[in-house]
């Protein structure tokens, strides 16, 4: 198997561990690969051992699969392990990255019908409970009696949705009357009522990816970085997400080849380590950077 074949196979594994299910042109379009191509890649990975689910036109990765189990046994946690995790985090008034990333685990990780059902706020978790059959049946819903954050006036959402975001706090959606996709905050529905009506306007919607820099959105743009020995160590202790997409040298040095959501913080990290980071990707990364540099020197002149 080469490099490559190895590469795009363990992405597709990557792709369908997530908490949601995936079409077959979606994947075909991740991994820029023809459908021929990815059914080939589907077969391999039940060979290997991993149970490939097929629901309502999307694939995801069976988690009873007896190989996943094997990989994931050590380091998985069960269903009340889970529901134990998600209490203590939904007493724990703290707002730093490591106790939102962990409820954002929790969240990409577990059934969201589970999770949401434990949660100490029942008017939440049942809002939960039915965007997550909405999204897991393809079905429009309406997010009732919803309060702008904006202008703070309440009106019924009528929405398909189909991705939960921030520990389940968020849902993105495409909002019928406007056209677009938005993300709403769940809290902020003073109920969900799903509708005997299927999504017509799946080609429309776009997925919310998060990068390494905790900044999300539908699009993301490819960076590489050259990184020496003190913005390695401060890039791994401040974003540990990194380590899996550094390559790291024996002097001490790495290089970071990933893609971001916005170039508001990764220029914050480059900027503040200018010395020792050095740009290798891309043009529009670095246009980016002169003109935060332009800026500044204009401001503090």
């Amino acid at each position: 198997m080469s490099h490559v074949t190895g590469a795009k196979e363990l992405r597709l594994l990557l792709i369908l561990t997530q908490n949601r299910g995936i079409t077959t042109d979606e994947l075909c379009e991740r991994l820029e690969m023809s459908r021929r191509t990815l059914f080939r890649y589907l077969e391999t990975l039940r060979y290997m051992g991993f149970g490939i689910r097929l629901s309502n036109g999307c694939y995801s990765i069976d988690p009873a699969s007896p190989f996943f189990n094997q990989l994931t046994g050590r380091i998985h946690f069960s269903e009340d392990e889970a529901i134990t995790l998600q209490r203590v985090l939904n007493s724990v008034t703290d707002k730093t990255p490591g106790v939102r990333h962990l409820r954002d685990k929790l969240a990409a990780l577990y059934d969201a019908g589970i999770i949401a059902s434990h949660s100490i706020d029942e008017h939440v978790a049942q809002n939960i409970s039915q965007i997550y059959q909405a999204i897991r049946e393809r079905r429009i819903c309406v997010l009732e009696n919803y309060t702008s954050g904006n202008s703070r006036k309440t009106s019924n959402r009528i929405v398909e949705p189909y991705q939960l975001l921030a520990g389940n706090s968020e849902v993105r959606c495409f909002e019928i009357a406007s056209q677009k996709n938005k993300t709403f905050k769940i809290s902020r529905a003073q109920s969900v009522k799903l509708l005997d009506l299927n999504w017509s306007n799946e080609k429309q919607h776009k997925q919310v990816s998060r990068d390494i820099f905790h900044f999300s959105g539908e699009e993301r743009k490819p960076i590489c970085l050259r990184l020496g020995k003190l913005a390695t160590n401060l890039l791994i202790e401040e974003y540990p997400e990194s380590i899996a997409e550094l390559e790291r040298y024996d002097d001490g040095t790495s290089r970071l080849r990933t893609e971001v959501c916005s170039f508001i913080g990764v220029g914050r990290f480059v900027i503040g380590l200018a010395d020792d980071i050095e740009v290798e990707q891309s043009e529009e990364f670095k246009n980016y950077l002169k003109t935060i540099a332009e800026h500044l020197i204009s401001k503090f002149h």
